[in-house]
């Protein structure tokens, strides 16, 4: 098999300096979000995981925005991008169990749930292929 040879014009935006951090900060973006409104309303924020069966809500609600807060900005730094990505990843992955369990609904709610739960393991996976690529591997063939 021969690799195929990239556009010009492809290649010229893959080589980017800036393309790395923009990538890591559209991956970052829905944690960093989160966890400034979750700092704008902190009650709401509680609610939240009180009503995913957590408590106490302030101690945890608390850690959701350190977590996701944290490991964003790790993630977006070169040295510290796999540690950012494992946070946030092992987050991901504990909250959309806890959060989209689509195992235990029926009819049109378990396919929106299914979605959300793959949406999130994409998710994760897009945070190992930037801790990979920023630590010099390339994607694995």
């Amino acid at each position: 098999m021969s690799d195929i040879a990239v556009p010009r014009p492809i290649a010229q935006v893959l080589a980017l300096p800036a393309l790395g951090f923009i990538a890591r900060l559209a991956l970052a973006a829905p944690f960093l979000i989160s966890s400034v409104v979750k700092l704008l309303d902190f009650p709401e924020a509680m609610n939240e995981v009180t009503g995913l069966g957590l408590g106490p809500a302030g101690l945890f609600a608390t850690a959701v925005i350190v977590t996701q807060l944290g490991g964003s900005l790790l993630f977006l730094t070169p040295r510290y991008c796999w540690l950012g990505a494992g946070i946030l990843a092992g987050f991901t992955v504990l909250a959309t169990l806890l959060a989209h369990p689509f195992w235990t609904f029926e009819g049109p709610d378990r396919g929106r749930q299914t979605a959300t739960f793959l949406e999130h393991v994409a998710i994760v996976g897009g945070l190992a292929m930037a801790a990979l690529f920023v630590n010099g591997r390339s994607a694995p063939r």
